[in-house]
């Protein structure tokens, strides 16, 4: 049973004859060799390393957990007879395999070719992998008690960030693995699921609607007598990792000014716009809601009435984050200038443009689940194009100007075409 079940949902996550898998690890070797031979180095201590890794790792592993395909597929598979521990051992290692091999083995490559590494490292890499897939596992089962996953997540960081270093270490992460394990043993399919179950009289669990998908349903029905804008907050509030993914890059753009102080100036400005341009979840509503892509491209007059709010409101939360940015800026550094100001409303709208002609014309497709989305390469189409920009702003500040131009040139564009 366990191998079946293991099977069912590999196949869903690497195709059919597991043909994902090969060319992903092709991939992963391209970019080690490839950044090897580039002779590219960068000293990174150890703990640092094993934090990337165990953070990122666990975040993708949450988000697979998470995503609302899989729920799909693991409600038809919970219909069926199964042992609980055979199941969710089977589940977890699945979705753990995936995370390792299609998104942290690409992680894992960059950081092998840029820094130097002893054998015993590669096997501390190894561990803080698989207890990263753990340890978000079990956090998941217990995310109704999420105080005290926070607390758990808490002084694991801590301990990476002041015991990583020790060449003991893995020893710890094992000994917190098997926490998590046993944490899982106690575990059912049901703990995974993200509905409400409820037990019947004769003792069969049958699960029900989840709240976040009758909020879903809930929303698309204001989305068809009301505006665009309630969808899109209603959306937000359905998703709440999006929420999460917001309020990083706010942190993110009070911090950078710290980080950028050696290079304080105007020309190091823009490429802190660029940086702040990279919120992938908002900028891929139609790859990831099927439903209002049907509903928009099948309706009449819809790429106007759609794109244009979309683009206003990707704007919206490029400029709340921008404005954090530049508020940190003064108050860690000053010198915030006007021209600084029109810089952020250029990258911010100029960003937001770009989004939603990608989503338009080149929507994302063949995601197996909401974390292929996330991590498409398509993500860093728009941020590069802005470093570009940045970086040639910084170079040539004439060429500011001209962006600035071509910024009241296409918002004059945009204010018509909302007025007609």
């Amino acid at each position: 049973m366990m191998k079946m079940t293991g099977k069912a949902f590999a196949k869903k996550l690497f195709g059919a004859r597991y043909e994902r898998l090969p060319r992903t690890l092709l991939m992963d070797v391209i970019i080690f060799w490839g950044l090897y031979i580039a002779g590219f180095q960068v000293q990174i201590a150890a703990s640092v390393r094993i934090l990337m890794i165990s953070a990122f790792t666990a975040g993708v592993m949450w988000q697979a957990l998470s995503s609302r395909d899989n729920a799909v597929e693991l409600k038809h598979m919970l219909m069926l007879p199964q042992q609980p521990k055979e199941f969710v051992f089977s589940y977890v290692a699945v979705l753990g395999g995936y995370t390792v091999l299609t998104k942290t083995g690409l992680l894992l490559a960059v950081l092998l070719a840029v820094s130097a590494w002893k054998p015993i490292e590669l096997a501390g890499m190894a561990i803080s992998m698989l207890h990263a897939v753990l340890m978000a596992a079990a956090a998941y089962c217990l995310r109704k008690y999420w105080y005290a996953g926070g607390i758990w997540a808490t002084a694991i960081v801590s301990a990476i960030l002041f015991l990583g270093s020790r060449s003991w270490f893995g020893l710890l992460l094992l000994a917190n693995s098997f926490i998590a394990i046993l944490i899982l043993w106690k575990a059912d399919g049901y703990a995974f699921y993200q509905g409400e179950c409820e037990k019947h009289p004769p003792g069969i669990p049958v699960c029900v609607k989840s709240s976040a998908e009758d909020k879903k349903s809930h929303a698309i029905k204001q989305r068809k007598r009301g505006s665009l804008w309630r969808y899109f907050f209603r959306y937000l509030s359905c998703h709440r990792n999006y929420l999460v993914n917001t309020a990083v890059m706010w942190c993110v753009a009070i911090v950078m000014p710290y980080f950028l102080r050696e290079m304080a100036g105007l020309s190091v400005v823009p490429v802190g716009f660029a940086i702040l341009s990279l919120n992938t979840p908002i900028c891929i509503l139609l790859s990831c809601d099927r439903d209002l892509e049907q509903a928009v491209r099948f309706l009449p007059g819809q790429k106007r009435r759609f794109c244009i709010p979309y683009c206003l409101f990707i704007f919206s939360c490029n400029m709340a984050a921008d404005v954090l940015f530049l508020l940190s800026w003064q108050i860690q550094n000053g010198g915030v200038t006007v021209l600084m100001i029109a810089g952020a409303v250029f990258f911010a709208l100029q960003s937001a443009v770009l989004s939603v002609l990608l989503e338009w014309f080149y929507p994302i497709r063949g995601g197996k689940i909401e974390s292929d989305l996330w991590h498409h390469p398509r993500k860093y189409v728009v941020p590069v194009v802005m470093l570009l920009l940045a970086g040639a702003a910084s170079a040539w500040p004439v060429l500011l100007y001209v962006l600035l131009a071509l910024l009241a040139l296409e918002t004059v564009v945009l204010l018509g075409i909302c007025w007609r």
